[in-house]
Parts: structure tokens; C-alpha cells; sequence
């Protein structure tokens, strides 16, 4: 019988709750100020830690706004993967992953379409930039499956299909005019264009 992981050590344990306090001190300000206006040191004065050590845990503004998106994106794409579960219809099923993720990008539009910037434009060999990316992949993974599981659309052509949605949505959360439209409203705009390109 294989012995239980070792606890981790203080060390760890004070790096983790640093990282915790960095994320939330920085979704705080980027929410209340927007991440044009919300500073580094202030998010390390609101963290309590040091402008230095801030830049060992994310080395620009960017790259910390990756940081927290990144935690968000993932907790809605859990929940839109559950939800789609339940779901029959592929056009419900793709939406049932596509509405968490919208509604986590929308909190404050320019932070999430700085978020989507980032990702497609961003240094991806920062680790941040990555996990985006990563997220962005498996965001298409969840979809290609619920168009197995609801069309039974398999292998390429539901790999394609769902890489058309990713990019449909991409765009619509980053496009400029869309910037007033409410999660609500962009969601059911989504639904529209989804519902063409899964009706053939």
C-alpha cells in the first residue's frame, strides 16, 4: 500500500498563501479600477507583500491578470462541462459550456477582453500564458465531446466544429461592439450563430 504524499513543508505552505493573497488582492483591484488603472504596487501593498516578491509569482501586470482569469476561467469551465452533462441537445450542450465562460470574461468587459488579448498575442512561455491556453484547448475538448455524446459528431469533424466555436466566441467576447452588450445578451447573440453552424 503506497504511503500518503508528505504534507508539504512551511516554505510551501507560505508560498501558497502569498500566491492566494496576490490573486485576491489583484482580482479585487482589477475589478474595482480596471487593469489599465490598477497598479503592481498596489497589489503587493494590498497583499502585503513586496513589489520584488510579486514579480516572482507573475513578472508583469499582464501576466498577473492571466493569473487570476485563469482561476475563473477554469471554475466556469468545470461548471459548464457538469452542466452540459445534463444536457440532449447539442446546440444546449455547447451553450450549456459556452454561458459560464462568457459570464466569467464579462464581470469587467475590458479586463476580460485584455484577458483574450493576452492569450492570443502573450508571451507563451510564461507559464500564465500557457495555462490560458491550455484552459482555451480544453474548452474546445469539452465541446468536441458534447457534440459526440449529443450529434454523434466524432474525430475531425467535431474537433473542427468545436474549434469554430471557440473562435465564434472568442470574437464575440473581444469585439469592440460588442463591449455594451450584457452576458445575458451576448450569450443569446452566441446562441444564434451557434445555432446556424450546428443546424448543417
Amino acid at each position: 500500500m503506497a504511503s500518503p504524499p508528505p504534507a508539504p513543508g512551511r516554505r510551501e505552505r507560505n508560498k501558497q498563501a502569498k500566491l492566494e493573497r496576490i490573486v485576491a488582492a489583484a482580482a479585487q483591484l482589477f475589478s474595482e479600477r480596471g487593469v489599465a488603472d490598477a497598479t503592481t504596487q498596489q497589489i503587493a501593498d494590498a497583499a502585503d507583500i513586496g513589489a520584488g516578491t510579486l514579480f516572482l509569482y507573475a513578472k508583469s501586470k499582464s501576466e498577473l491578470l492571466l493569473l487570476v482569469q485563469n482561476s475563473a476561467y477554469a471554475e466556469a469551465l468545470s461548471q459548464g462541462k457538469a452542466a452540459a452533462l445534463a444536457e440532449t441537445v447539442p446546440l444546449d450542450a455547447v451553450m450549456a459550456i459556452v454561458r459560464p465562460v462568457v459570464e466569467c470574461n464579462r464581470v469587467q468587459v475590458e479586463n476580460g477582453r485584455t484577458y483574450l488579448r493576452e492569450m492570443v498575442f502573450g508571451d507563451a512561455t510564461e507559464p500564465h500564458h500557457r495555462e490560458a491556453l491550455t484552459l482555451s484547448a480544453q474548452t474546445e475538448e469539452a465541446i468536441a465531446d458534447a457534440l459526440g455524446r449529443t450529434a454523434d459528431v466524432r474525430g475531425e469533424r467535431a474537433s473542427a466544429l468545436a474549434h469554430i466555436v471557440s473562435a465564434v466566441m472568442l470574437l464575440a467576447m473581444s469585439a469592440p461592439a460588442n463591449t455594451r452588450l450584457s452576458a445575458p445578451e451576448l450569450v443569446l447573440d452566441l446562441r444564434q450563430q451557434l445555432g446556424v453552424l450546428l443546424a448543417r
